[in-house]
């Protein structure tokens, strides 16, 4: 059975880096999507990537900061992050085909 996880989480500094992997085990990434979760908000879509590999959408929120790709094997996915804001603040899941991921934490504060 395929199973998606996340990792790369942290707490960082406003204005500061960070890259978020994940990988799919028992099957290749076909479209992805990287959402997060605020606390006491919705889930949201944050970027996604279509089936070649292209981006196909970014939040506007996070458009010029994030950029999400993956590799040739489809079997990992990237949300790199930079210029983060307190607002990126929340927990990011990965979600393709179905799937879901456990969520990483991402807590942007000084």
């Amino acid at each position: 059975q395929a199973q998606i996880v996340e990792y790369g989480g942290a707490l960082v500094q406003p204005g500061g880096s960070l890259r978020l992997s994940c990988t799919i085990s028992g099957s290749a990434f076909e479209v992805i999507a990287w959402h997060r979760q605020a606390p006491g908000k919705e889930r949201e879509l944050v970027a996604s990537l279509d089936s070649g590999g292209h981006a196909s959408y970014y939040v506007a929120s996070v458009k010029g900061r994030f950029t999400i790709s993956r590799d040739d094997a489809r079997t990992t996915s990237y949300l790199q992050m930079s210029d983060l804001k307190p607002e990126d603040t929340g927990l990011y899941y990965c979600y393709s085909m179905n799937l879901w991921g456990q969520g990483t934490q991402v807590t942007v504060s000084s």
